[in-house]
Formats: structure tokens, C-alpha cells, sequence
């Protein structure tokens, strides 16, 4: 597995991605949590494209992941806000219970500070998070939404695109008015990562 990453990471906490990336490899024959083409390059393609979430956000209480799956970027934001002694409490929101399983799992053996609700996103109670994050889980202007309904007013979304982004954010505009900051991508220079806050419907 190659990394390349320029994160201020510790040793410890390399391992703890070490750890994630078996128990992620070790679970994708049962249950598909990332492709099978992807998992040679599972450092790059998830756990470091997942790491750029964390710098954009401020230290904040509550962080919210919407359709978690596999874990990214939820639990390598995690180990993160782990190094760093954030108290920062996540949220890890999936109506698959077999993936919902598999989180436990994993925020177990990785001594996390998290939580699983095995729900669906517009089932459950309104979440009120500082952050709320979703990677590869929907179009933007559905994500926005379904952000909208767990964030607090002052909150932010965060979500990483892929190379048609710019189209979804035209597409969303005609349902919502929000402020958007586009971060390009460190892992895709196509891609790019969508700092929303001020969500309102048009």
C-alpha cells in the first residue's frame, strides 16, 4: 500500500489507519464497502481523499456522517480529532445493518468516540451538528437537504465531489440558496470538495 500524504500524522495514529484499512479489506468480500478495483490503492482512494475533510473544519462538538458505509470520512476523521484530543462526538448515520455492523466493529477495536444509528437519514430526529459530512452517498442538491435537516442554523456541510460538481451546484441553486467555498481536490484534480453553510430553500 503506498501513502503519500504530507499530514502531520503520528505514528500511532498511522497504525491506527493500518488497522481500519485490514478491517475495511477484510469485510469488502461480504458486505461491498468500497470496490474491489479500489482496494490496492485503499490510502490514497479513501483514507487520504477522507483526511482532507478534517483540516477544513474547526474543532467543533458534534460531527454528523450521512450514509457512513465503509467509515469514510468519518472514522479517519475520527482517528484524527483522536490525535489531536478533540472531544469532538461523531455521528455515524446507516440504514444498512450489515454495514451498520461492520462500524461498530471497527470504532471498537479503533477505541473511537462514536456513535452508529442504523436509520434511515429523513427517519431520525433532527441532529443539530456543527458539521455534517457525506462522501459518494448522493447528487448535491438531495445532500443539501437532507444536511439542511440535521444541522444547526450556524453549521456546515461537507462534501467531496466528483469531476461533474460544478454541474450538481447549478442544479442544487434552482431548489436552495446557500454559500458554497470549493476546495480543490489534493487526490483528484477533477474533484473538488464543497464547504456549504447558509442553506436555505429558494
Amino acid at each position: 500500500m503506498t501513502r503519500s500524504f504530507d499530514e502531520n500524522v503520528s505514528r500511532e495514529t498511522l497504525d491506527q489507519f493500518t488497522l481500519f484499512a485490514s478491517i475495511v479489506e477484510k469485510w469488502t468480500p461480504k458486505i461491498n464497502l468500497i470496490s474491489k478495483a479500489s482496494v490496492p490503492n485503499i490510502w490514497q482512494r479513501h483514507i487520504e481523499d477522507s483526511m482532507q475533510l478534517y483540516s477544513l473544519a474547526p474543532a467543533v462538538d458534534s460531527w454528523v456522517d450521512l450514509g457512513s458505509g465503509g467509515g469514510f470520512p468519518a472514522i479517519v476523521v475520527a482517528l484524527l480529532a483522536n490525535q489531536d484530543g478533540r472531544n469532538t462526538k461523531f455521528t455515524l448515520v446507516e440504514s444498512d445493518q450489515r454495514k451498520c455492523a461492520f462500524l461498530r466493529t471497527a470504532i471498537r477495536e479503533l477505541d473511537l468516540k462514536a456513535d452508529v444509528l442504523n436509520d434511515r437519514i429523513e427517519n431520525i430526529a433532527p441532529l443539530e451538528a456543527d458539521v455534517v459530512s457525506a462522501r459518494a452517498l448522493a447528487d448535491l442538491s438531495t445532500l443539501i437537504g437532507l444536511a439542511r435537516r440535521h444541522l444547526r442554523s450556524d453549521g456546515i456541510a461537507i462534501f467531496p465531489k466528483g469531476r461533474n460538481w460544478k454541474a450538481e451546484d447549478t442544479k442544487a441553486r434552482l431548489s436552495w440558496k446557500y454559500v458554497n467555498e470549493a476546495i480543490p481536490s489534493r487526490t483528484d484534480s477533477s474533484a473538488a470538495i464543497l464547504k456549504i453553510k447558509e442553506i436555505k430553500h429558494v
